[in-house]
């Protein structure tokens, strides 16, 4: 097994740990000084997320959420040339011609059905369904039972809810969010927040999740 650090502390991070099967796992860091030394999940935090810099491991950055999804980008442009992992939980699923990028986290009951382009540092959560020719760019979020019809497009750093559904050919714009349990039929022009059954704008994104 090759070792792993984690960054970030959060519940992200440690379903992260527990996915990690083929991994070494070494612990979390994160920049909260009160957690240095503590644990969390039975593995210590390390230290600050610089510390990452000077360590033999593989990376895997695992934070952000719906109010800071940049997060995530943030700290990739920080850490700069460290070696970054993709993890995948023994259950997920990885169809016939698709790839998945480094830094990448795919967890428990993931689906990719055939030719599925998974960027960098995407963050995809339990029982996703990702199927044909679907494209899901860089620093994507992609919440717990979302599922996309064929040749579906998610653009940089956009956040899909818990539960979305997203109509086959549609495309979500970069850093746009779209609500849990939505609907969505038409495309999402990036930077907007859309939500609702149909899915409709709410509002713009005037600097996404700073």
């Amino acid at each position: 097994m090759n070792d792993l650090v984690i960054v970030g502390a959060g519940g992200f991070a440690r379903e992260t740990a527990a996915a990690a099967a083929l991994w070494r796992v070494r612990g979390f860091v994160d920049d909260d000084p009160a957690l240095h030394g503590t644990t969390r999940s039975g593995l210590p935090i390390l230290g600050s997320v610089d510390t990452v810099k000077g360590m033999d491991a593989a990376v895997v950055v695992c934070v952000g959420n719906p109010r800071n999804y940049r997060a995530r980008q943030k700290i990739v442009d920080r850490l700069g040339d460290v070696r970054y992992a993709s993890v995948a939980h023994p259950t997920a699923v990885v169809g016939a011609g698709s790839v998945v990028g480094a830094g990448s986290v795919l967890l428990a009951g993931t689906v990719l059905t055939a030719d599925v382009e998974v960027g960098a540092h995407v963050a995809i959560m339990p029982h996703v369904v990702l199927t044909h020719d679907d494209k899901i760019s860089d620093y994507a979020t992609i919440a717990s039972g979302v599922r996309l019809g064929g040749g579906a497009v998610i653009e940089d750093g956009a956040y899909i809810g818990a539960g979305a559904l997203i109509r086959e050919g549609v495309t979500v714009g970069a850093w746009s969010l779209v609500g849990m349990g939505s609907v969505v039929l038409h495309d999402v022009p990036p930077g907007q927040i859309w939500a609702g059954n149909p899915a409709r704008k709410l509002r713009d994104i005037e600097e996404p999740s700073s």
